[in-house]
């Protein structure tokens, strides 16, 4: 029999119970032993439900219990989370998590006390939900450099985007549909100003490059200001705007890193990944592009990926696997304003004015008067925020 807890039993906590019963056999098959729920850690009352005789208040039992050989943190954030994950790990307990918050600003220290202990620390959930990307990457693409790393990472501002595309309302009013529909929180500000999506890319960066990169250093721009005119202006000109995270290796070795809204062409798969799902393209030097899609949150998508994960800790109770990176810093991190790309920009100056400041660009027919939309030839951003200076000074101009 092996023993585990759950700490939490919110949507994910109550989705990794249900996953157990529902999974049981095949679960206790692919485990080689029979998995059983111990204790339920959580500070509320659940009288009357069928997991009642479970749930206990207090941490420590779990803590000093010896018969309980991995911890499942799916409480959230990193305050509370960051304390009982670090007292599991002093005691030996392997943990698995789901929480992205947690893993981005905490993954090196976490991933090495677990080395140091002996045991290990878990987190396929923390990204894309149910997709299986964490494994993919340190297993099925170990043979290759991975050289950029990108995609749809937060399914709420995707269904947001989606919405404006296909139902030509304004942001507020998508944003209040996916609020409805239970896809966006009371406060969305961790979705649509990108913050969301910054933990994850940071997680996936770490990974793929081998330094931890910490969300403070990394460029992040949401949804909030994209307008039903650019979705109109990138349509006719063929492209979709999406929310990407997007981690490149650089010659130099550094890391550049950022989420921000992009013109996406409609050639390109990721284009037409809609509504609440993910989709994420890995760029190996072996392999070369290989895109990973499907539902990136859920209750019971998130909780099939975290039960995948205590399979792992059980089949490898006495060997730990090879899960961590080096620490990162300020230095390691690209400056994203020399990173060249071509540019949508939306301004209220001229054509005439436009082509003399830009030279040749790809004017976008059909905006609304008084405004004109192009794209620009590649180029960096500081490059382009030069050129912007030449505008007349009463230009406004919005740039993507």
């Amino acid at each position: 029999m092996f023993e585990i807890a759950i700490l939490g039993f919110g949507t994910v906590g109550s989705g990794v119970m249900e996953v157990i019963e529902k999974n049981s056999d095949m679960i206790s098959q692919n485990a080689a032993q029979d998995i059983r729920v111990k204790y339920i850690v959580d500070v509320r009352d659940f009288t009357g439900s069928p997991y009642e005789n479970l749930i206990i208040k207090d941490f420590s039992v779990v803590e000093n219990d010896p018969d309980i050989k991995v911890v499942v943190e799916t409480i959230g954030g990193a305050g509370v989370a960051l304390d009982f994950t670090r007292r599991s790990l002093k005691k030996g307990k392997s943990v698995v998590t789901s929480n992205k918050e947690l893993v981005a600003a905490h993954g090196y220290e976490l991933t090495q006390l677990a080395r140091d202990k002996g045991v290990n620390y878990l987190f396929e959930a923390s990204v894309g939900g149910g997709i299986p990307i964490i494994r993919p990457i340190t297993q099925c693409l170990a043979a290759n450099k991975i050289n950029e790393i990108y995609g749809i990472l937060n399914g709420t501002t995707n269904y947001i985007l989606t919405e404006m595309v296909k139902s030509g309302v304004a942001f507020d009013t998508a944003l209040c549909q996916a609020q409805a529909n239970g896809y966006a929180e009371a406060n969305p500000d961790a979705d649509i100003k990108g913050q969301d999506v910054c933990r994850k890319i940071c997680i996936l960066a770490a990974l793929c490059f081998g330094r931890h990169v910490y969300p403070n250093l990394v460029s992040t721009e949401g949804i909030e200001s994209v307008t039903l005119g650019d979705i109109g202006n990138a349509g006719r000109a063929g492209y979709k705007i999406k929310l990407l995270g997007r981690a490149i290796h650089m010659d130099n070795e550094q890391i550049a890193v950022y989420v921000a809204p992009h013109l996406v062409s409609e050639e390109n798969l990721i284009s037409g990944v809609e509504g609440v799902m993910n989709g994420i393209v890995v760029r190996g030097n072996a392999i070369g592009d290989v895109m990973f899609y499907g539902a990136g949150a859920g209750k019971l998508p998130t909780a099939s990926a975290v039960v995948a994960d205590i399979i792992d800790a059980a089949k490898h109770v006495n060997a730990r696997k090879w899960l961590s990176w080096a620490d990162g810093s300020p230095d390691m991190i690209y400056d994203i304003d020399l990173l060249e790309n071509a540019w949508y920009v939306r301004t209220s100056a001229d054509t005439n004015t436009i082509k003399r400041v830009f030279g040749e660009v790809s004017v976008i027919s059909g905006c609304k008067d008084g405004e004109a939309a192009f794209i620009t030839a590649v180029m960096s951003k500081r490059q382009a925020d030069t050129l912007f200076k030449e505008l007349p000074a009463l230009s406004s101009f919005r740039i993507i």
